[in-house]
């Protein structure tokens, strides 16, 4: 487990955010995933909270429409367990019951992995 002389570890924070766009009928829903340094988890909570709170934002798009971005809550908070390194596993996630076709299918080209994919 990450600890340092002062007792501080870090933790994984999935923030919930929504932002709605004036005359828009749908939304757009972000999970953000951002790294909280805390000495224990119930600090880690209320840091990740503010962080929430810290990155709503109000203003107004290209197209001159206001867009209102507004922190719904945390999705989950996890204790990284190990250094921050190279190579050092942030979270897993457990899959069960599934199939050889179904793993295949979770595995995208290298063209759609998130820092390859071209935003259109």
């Amino acid at each position: 487990m990450q600890n340092n002389a002062r007792g501080f570890q870090w933790y994984l924070a999935e923030l919930l955010e929504e932002a709605r766009i004036t005359g828009e009928a749908e939304h757009i829903v972000y999970n953000s995933l951002v790294l909280i340094r805390a000495s224990s988890p119930e600090e880690a909570y209320k840091k990740a909270l503010q962080r929430g709170k810290e990155r709503e934002d109000n203003y107004e798009d290209d197209e001159g429409r206001w867009v209102t971005v507004a922190f719904r809550g945390l999705s989950d908070l996890n204790l990284i367990d190990g250094e921050l390194e190279d190579g050092a596993e942030i979270i897993y996630e457990e899959l069960e019951g599934i199939s050889d076709e179904e793993l295949v299918n979770l595995i995208p080209p290298k063209e759609q992995l998130g820092v390859f994919r071209v935003e259109e």
